[in-house]
């Protein structure tokens, strides 16, 4: 309806100068029109040029009043010629009402404002406020005196409306021609497309934009960490199993089956399968008796290992579970000396805060050689954190069930300008070593961090639940910028 008209239109004049006008004028709504203009305008049937016009409109409030009257004339209207007191207009009128129409009469000088009493001082008044906005409805033009006195009361505001003047183009034609878009099997068999007319290809329309995948910041961190550790010739252990038994998790590490980690407060149990079935019987009984009497220099803790204990199955709560896997099977074979590290999941029942979550990422690495100390573990540690920009690091003891010596890793964060914790590290125990098989001279020094503190850090995240989880902003993982460690190029 609306292509037919503004063509037509076209074919008798010279142009539409306004679309909305012309809209008006053939009954059309301007919407339906603005479409099939810009329609005939690509296929140059027409030729549009943009018409924009500033226009008032009535606010909410301003429209309420075409039709109850300005506050001032509802005001002045319930005062009988007696005069009434303040409480009782107020509660005709409401509080609104009351207090706008108050200081509009008293400025028109329609009433007398009295402590106690409102009066009139005028005998009738006309509604002007209630006239301008009718007009301003009706589309007719008012003073500007009289706008911006409405505008001061927010009764109205201004609207850009959006129209287009129109004249023929190069194609025009009393009828749109219709093309094909798409050449058919019917078509050929029939011999009608020798009379299609086609439409045009437009090679500069663009497609539908790509959507690409985008990396996690803890990801980006990640790759990053793990080049650092394969340029320091570490080997990556695999860590694809989230589901441990209590065996490998605790018990390998000389962690004792009473040891509160080990509590379902702190531990996620699995009710399905509850337990596992393959563990090394051999190695089994050596880690039964040091727990129990001790060995290699050791008392044990002199307590009754139960076997049902250690085949209970959970989610790992720490990647040294794996590590004691890979220690193992090493230790089966002729000794060589190894470096390896891990980054991945784990889980502990805790309690949601800012800084803590019921799953994370840990960082683990660990070498294995003949007659190291605590000095190379110190200074591995220091070559490992300079490559990730932490230049300035102090050691505290600490006590860990498999690890002795032990100590916690603190880095000075030049932002903050305190120490901040940044991992631990230790020695392997004798009793977690030697039960495996290794060599009486062989040590084992470790270390771990979470990846979820660096990551927060280096991206300025103060609650871990904006980083990691279900309520992540999506806007993080499309827009996070990339990661920059400070890598010491030597």
């Amino acid at each position: 309806m609306a292509e037919e008209a503004i063509l037509g239109y076209l074919e008798k004049n010279i142009e539409i100068s306004d679309s909305g006008r012309f809209a008006d004028e053939f009954g059309l709504d301007h919407s339906d029109v603005v479409n099939v203009i810009k329609s005939l305008n690509g296929f140059r049937y027409v030729e549009a040029e943009d018409i924009k016009k500033e226009k008032w409109i009535l606010t909410d409030e301003g429209e309420s009043y075409t039709a109850t009257g300005s506050p001032e004339v509802q005001l002045f209207l319930e005062i009988p010629p007696e005069g009434i007191p303040r409480e009782e207009l107020q509660k005709k009128l409401g509080p609104s009402i009351f207090k706008i129409g108050c200081a509009q009469a008293a400025k028109n000088k329609w009433v007398e404002m009295g402590k106690q009493l409102i009066s009139r001082k005028v005998q009738h008044v006309d509604d002007k406020v209630k006239n301008l906005l009718l007009q301003i409805k009706d589309g007719k033009a008012i003073q500007d005196d009289d706008i911006k006195a409405l505008k001061a009361r927010k009764l109205i505001v201004s609207q850009t409306w959006k129209g287009y003047s129109v004249k023929k183009g190069p194609n025009y034609a009393p009828r749109r021609k219709k093309t094909t878009t798409d050449l058919t099997r019917e078509n050929l068999q029939r011999g009608d497309w020798r009379g299609l007319e086609f439409k045009d290809y437009n090679f500069n329309a663009l497609g539908q934009p790509t959507e690409g995948g985008h990396l996690h910041p803890l990801l980006k961190v990640r790759d990053q960490l793990k080049d650092i550790f394969r340029q320091m010739g570490f080997e990556e252990m695999a860590t694809d199993k989230y589901v441990e038994s209590s065996y490998w998790n605790f018990d390998t590490l000389f962690q004792p089956q009473q040891h509160p980690a080990r509590d379902a407060h702190d531990t996620f149990f699995l009710l399905a399968p509850s337990s596992t079935k393959e563990l090394p019987e051999d190695y089994v009984e050596r880690v039964k008796r040091v727990h129990e009497s001790g060995g290699y220099g050791s008392k044990g803790y002199g307590y009754d290992w139960k076997r049902e204990e250690a085949n209970k199955n959970l989610l790992r709560t720490h990647t040294t579970a794996v590590s004691a896997r890979v220690l193992y099977s090493l230790a089966q074979k002729p000794f060589a000396p190894k470096k390896y590290f891990s980054i991945d999941r784990v889980f502990r029942n805790e309690a949601v805060d800012r800084t803590h979550l019921a799953e994370f990422h840990q960082i683990e690495g660990l070498i294995c050689d003949r007659g190291l100390t605590l000095g190379d573990l110190i200074g591995v540690l220091h070559d490992f954190f300079s490559r990730l920009g932490m230049s300035k690091l102090r050691f505290k003891p600490a006590y860990n069930p498999y690890t002795e010596p032990s100590m916690e890793i603190f880095s000075y964060h030049e932002g903050l300008k305190k120490w901040v914790e940044v991992g631990n590290s230790g020695i392997f125990r004798p009793e977690m070593l030697l039960p495996m098989g290794f060599p009486d001279d062989v040590r084992v020094i470790a270390w771990g961090l979470s990846l979820e503190r660096p990551t927060m850090i280096l991206y300025g995240i103060d609650n871990i639940r904006d980083l990691f989880g279900h309520k992540v902003d999506l806007n993080l993982i499309k827009k996070n910028s990339m990661c920059r460690l400070g890598i010491n190029p030597s």
